[in-house]
């Protein structure tokens, strides 16, 4: 076969490849939007395209794929939806959610799930309402320019949107501040812990994981993309979604199943919390030094 027909040849097949891609991404056939998404390989190989037996015409599925993929987001919403370790967490709790047919009870299960793992991370402090729940340690985003004191907020409706809907923590305050709301912090720990945020690259020097072993509290504490991730959070997730899926074991109806799996998965969120932190206490009382004050140092730490 000469080079022109081995040419058409190649057209004919890539398009072909092109109408079976089309096949397996529409209707009932639809199978998401991402190139890596395995069930889209299953599907055209049903057809009869394959990389080994037809190359051109899983050339032509591919391509189609592929602009698919980038005209969608397909595989960047991966990386979207997994990018945080709340939306991990969430996917953690779902995994002891089969059992639940209800979508609304399904949703109920899922937040009496979520509400006190995510609490426990650290990034918001439910007890402080009056400050927009800022933690304790930490500074407000917004804080009027200049502030000497960056416990207050010039902009509330912000600063509530970033800590609940964005997970941010802020930056820590400086040392003399967050030593008046942790008693227990000392100028070696909050130095490292400066580092730890700032300088530490983390895993591979990429700065995509990162942990340390004192927090300003004292407590254990990873970095996801700069998103914190704590013992009681992961507990609570954890314990959360066995609690449910357990719970909904024992229902004899769907509307059994539901109700229990809520009560069973809220009841260990909240085991899993608290068993956080004990085992935070537990750390801490074994590796947390008592260093001298700020004063018997004899310095002054900087301002954040």
């Amino acid at each position: 076969m000469n080079p022109l027909e081995l040419a058409k040849k190649f057209a004919k097949d890539f398009a072909s490849g092109l109408r079976t891609a089309d096949v397996a991404q529409s209707g009932s056939n639809y199978y998401g939007q991402s190139i890596l998404d395995p069930r889209f390989k299953q599907k055209i190989k049903e057809e009869g395209v394959s990389a080994r037996e037809t190359p051109a015409q899983a050339a032509g599925a591919l391509t189609s794929r592929a602009l698919v993929d980038v005209a969608n987001d397909g595989t960047r919403a991966y990386w979207w939806r997994w990018n945080n370790p709340f939306a991990i967490g969430q996917g953690i709790a779902r995994s002891g959610l089969a059992n639940i047919e209800s979508p609304t009870a399904k949703a109920a299960a899922l937040l009496a799930i979520s509400v006190p793992a995510t609490a426990a991370a650290g990034t918001y402090d439910i007890t402080n309402p009056e400050e927009q729940f800022r933690p304790e340690g930490y500074a407000q985003t917004y804080s009027p320019k200049g502030a000497e004191d960056r416990r207050q907020t010039g902009q509330p409706a912000q600063e509530l949107f970033e800590r609940f809907f964005l997970g941010r923590t802020g930056d820590p305050l400086k040392y003399e501040t967050a030593k008046q709301e942790i008693p227990s912090l000392t100028p070696e720990r909050y130095g490292n812990y400066l580092n730890y945020l700032y300088q530490d690259k983390g895993l591979l020097s990429l700065g995509i994981v990162k942990a340390t072993g004192e927090n300003l509290q004292g407590y254990p504490e990873a970095r996801v993309l700069g998103f914190p991730v704590t013992l009681p959070m992961a507990g609570g997730f954890v314990a959360g979604a066995a609690g449910a899926k357990l719970a909904s074991t024992t229902g004899a109806t769907p509307r059994q199943r539901a109700v229990r799996s809520v009560i069973g998965g809220g009841l260990g969120s909240l085991l899993g919390v608290a068993a956080g932190n004990a085992a935070n206490e537990v750390i801490a009382a074994t590796g947390r030094n008592t260093l001298p004050t700020t004063s018997e140092y004899g310095v002054t730490a900087g301002k954040i």
